[in-house]
């Protein structure tokens, strides 16, 4: 367990557009205010596709990460997450996590890693800036290569 005192600067308001793809502006938003270290305390969506993890076939390794994805439409969705930057892409790495549901099938639930996103009609997100410690993700090798976050400076 790693655990640090966080200091948080700027709260940055953002109101996807219809139509945008949810990564690409997520990262435009990033740059446009210049954050590498943050998080999500949630966000408020539509979209009219969604890639999230997950399977229905038979896993080999139970233990290990799920990397296939799940395609849905026509959902909406709540999350939250962390954006840390990968210093080997020079680039934000976002986690998110999302509960969906299928408006036309009683909102029936989803719930896994968001992937991938097109807006429909609206997402609505705060982004709350981390400025100390200042968040990386890095991959780890000895856990099937997944990115875990670090705080810069105070953690192996």
């Amino acid at each position: 367990m790693r655990s640090r005192e966080a200091v948080t600067g700027r709260t940055i308001v953002v109101a996807f557009d219809h139509g945008d793809d949810f990564d690409t502006a997520l990262r435009e938003a990033c740059q446009a205010h210049d954050i590498r270290s943050a998080y999500i305390p949630m966000f408020i969506a539509g979209f009219s596709a969604v890639d999230l993890v997950g399977t229905c076939e038979r896993l080999a390794d139970p233990q290990a990460p799920v990397w296939s994805r799940v395609q849905l439409t026509n959902v909406e969705a709540v999350g939250a997450g962390t954006i840390a930057w990968d210093h080997t892409a020079e680039a934000i790495a976002p986690h998110i996590h999302v509960a969906a549901g299928l408006k036309e099938l009683s909102a029936a639930g989803h719930t896994s890693h968001l992937l991938g996103a097109t807006v429909q009609f609206l997402t609505e997100m705060i982004i709350v800036e981390v400025t100390e410690p200042q968040l990386r993700r890095e991959r780890e090798p000895a856990l099937y290569d997944v990115p875990l976050l670090r705080f810069d400076g105070h953690d192996a």
